[in-house]
């Protein structure tokens, strides 16, 4: 469960960037990541939105975000070419230090994992790259121009056009992305080195792969996305190359043990992420209840009333399981149906508030078993006596106190 919000920052030359940093929902993250999009995707991108999701599940903060001239964010693209984007990285490090956020980790997909191999020199928390189908030699981009590298060449600017869509490059774009010295780079990075490519990548040749992953030094790891196509857009290839990128980083970037605090209470409640979401902390489990998107919640979690009925039922099913075992009756399973109402007053017939709207639960208890009519019955009856059910229908009494 993970919550996302809005991230903008300066990029080199005063343009806004535009960005989403995916959190976890409840606690601070115990690091952050940079992922940089693949070539004119954006922020939006399947790889983007797919692995930001799964390192911010496991605890890590992720900033997605658009190059310049890119998707929301400000600039000209014509001229943003290589060593724009380097640059925007280290200003997205920047910001998300500034937050308190240094990033750990840095993601890359295509053009952008040859971004953040470049950025790395320059972003000192940097401790570990993954990269995704991306290119060895930065010029590789070129090879979406067509003709048009002429045009450009001779005119200064011409328009290209990539997956259908049209784009302004000016001959700068064509020098930044030249000579690149992404061996050198690689040789000096003495970062740990993720190197993920689709073998029957069509649009950047898995040998690239192999020329990145020998230029590297130890410790590097390969991972073929057989399957894949270099957008990522098979079905599962995305998630699949998350929960790779997840898992790796979780080795450079372990998460702390959790601390023992003791609860001064049997439960703790305290406000998460979003308009309604709320921790809930145990001695021994932890998670979040919410309220549906029809009311303004997310859904993150069960609702306030869910949590009521799940109470019922199960300590309802766990009395008649003991009751039965207790026995030795032939009861192999029990299902519970739960329901909350309010204005249940036609259907009351043993309550005497007169004209007065009141609640009711309803319950319904399957039994399976080969059970006699005798042993259904009395554990009907049983079902009665379970704790909550008791609470809940004695005279209950609710004190509040404040804290501090």
């Amino acid at each position: 469960m993970i919550a996302t919000e809005t991230f903008t920052f300066e990029g080199r030359a005063g343009q806004r960037l535009d960005g989403r940093l995916e959190r976890p929902l409840y606690g601070q993250p115990h690091a952050a990541a940079l992922f940089a999009h693949c070539f004119t995707c954006t922020k939006q991108s399947r790889a983007a939105t797919r692995i930001a999701a799964a390192l911010a599940a496991q605890g890590i903060a992720v900033l997605r975000f658009d190059f310049t001239g890119l998707g929301g964010s400000e600039g000209d693209f014509a001229n943003a070419g290589f060593t724009a984007n380097i640059d925007d990285l280290v200003a997205a490090a920047d910001a998300l230090e500034a937050a308190g956020l240094p990033p750990k980790l840095l993601v890359g997909h295509s053009l952008g994992g040859a971004a953040v191999i470049a950025a790395a020199g320059r972003i000192a928390s940097a401790a570990a790259i993954a990269t995704i189908g991306a290119p060895f030699d930065t010029s590789h981009v070129f090879g979406h121009f067509g003709d048009a590298v002429d045009a450009i060449e001779r005119d200064g600017e011409a328009e290209v056009r990539i997956a259908g869509r049209p784009f302004r490059i000016a001959r700068d774009f064509l020098e930044q992305g030249r000579n690149q010295p992404q061996a050198e780079r690689l040789g000096t990075l003495d970062l740990p080195l993720l190197v993920m490519h689709a073998p029957d990548d069509d649009t950047v040749s898995v040998h690239d792969a192999g020329e990145i992953f020998r230029a590297a030094k130890h410790p590097k790891s390969f991972v073929a996305l057989d399957g894949a196509d270099h957008l990522l857009t098979e079905p599962g290839a995305a998630s699949y190359a998350a929960g790779i990128v997840a898992a790796w980083a979780s080795r450079y970037l372990p998460a702390p043990e959790p601390e023992q605090v003791a609860l001064s209470g049997t439960v703790e409640v305290e406000t998460a992420s979003g308009k309604f979401a709320q921790f809930v902390r145990t001695a021994t489990h932890q998670f979040i209840a919410d309220e549906p998107v029809s009311y303004g919640g997310r859904d993150d979690g069960p609702t306030p009333y869910d949590l009521l009925l799940a109470s019922l039922g199960t300590c309802t099913s766990m009395t008649i399981q003991m009751y039965a075992e207790r026995k030795k009756w032939p009861l192999e399973s029990v299902r519970i149906e739960l329901e909350h109402s309010r204005d249940h007053q036609q259907d009351c017939v043993d309550c005497d508030k007169d004209g007065t709207q009141i609640q009711a639960l309803d319950r319904a208890i399957e039994l399976t078993g080969d059970l006699t009519a005798e042993q259904r019955e009395k554990l009907m009856e049983i079902a009665d006596r379970c704790p909550v059910h008791r609470t809940l229908e004695g005279d209950l009494h609710i004190h509040t106190t404040s804290i501090g």
